[in-house]
């Protein structure tokens, strides 16, 4: 999506997460709000906000990163996924190499912690310095659907007015809609008036 721009009140808010993949909605982030293209990541803080709201990074400031190599390389990482995730789509396969810088930089250890409930669990921890550790588990995410993904339940929302993208995981892989409530009923209702309207082209 070229020229991307924030809301004229700077503040959009948050991603929506309706893509059921980590690497769909890093894609999300940049997306289309009442017919305005929008951008979730105008700074470093906006970044490490999403990575501590998909579970990647604790949501305490944690090592220092500089925000603006985190915005910088973050963005990168984005543009790079959408250009390999819509060229999978179309049954070809991209350049990974800068791919592949994200993921060798994503240094991490086993780490065992309480989950919610107290239960132990063991999950992963990154351990490297620097943006591109913080963003490597958003990188394996895109190589994992590069990888396993089935390209046929990789969709974009059907509304003409959102660029949204989705993992359908529906049990009938029908899925049209990032959300109903967002684009579903909006579509519905327009096709409603429409009808009502007398309007039927």
């Amino acid at each position: 999506m070229a020229g991307v721009e924030t809301r004229l009140d700077g503040n959009p808010g948050e991603a929506p997460m309706v893509g059921d993949h980590l690497a769909m909605d890093l894609l999300n982030t940049e997306a289309r709000v009442n017919g305005v293209a929008v951008d979730y990541w105008s700074s470093g803080d906006d970044v490490r906000r999403w990575l501590a709201r998909c579970g990647v990074v604790p949501p305490s400031p944690g090592k220092a990163v500089d925000p603006a190599e985190l915005l910088a390389h973050g963005t990168a990482l984005r543009r790079l996924a959408r250009a390999l995730i819509i060229q999978r789509k179309q049954s070809a396969i991209g350049e990974i190499s800068a791919l592949n810088r994200y993921l060798h930089a994503s240094l991490s250890a086993p780490h065992l912690e309480h989950d919610r409930d107290g239960n132990l669990v063991l999950a992963r921890r990154a351990c490297g310095d620097g943006a591109d550790a913080l963003l490597g588990p958003v990188a394996e995410s895109v190589a994992q659907l590069l990888v396993e993904g089935d390209f046929g339940l990789v969709k974009q929302c059907e509304h003409p007015d959102c660029v949204l993208w989705f993992y359908d995981r529906t049990k009938a892989h029908k899925r049209r809609w990032c959300s109903m409530a967002l684009c579903g009923n909006r579509y519905k209702a327009a096709q409603f008036r429409k009808r009502r309207s007398g309007d039927t082209s």
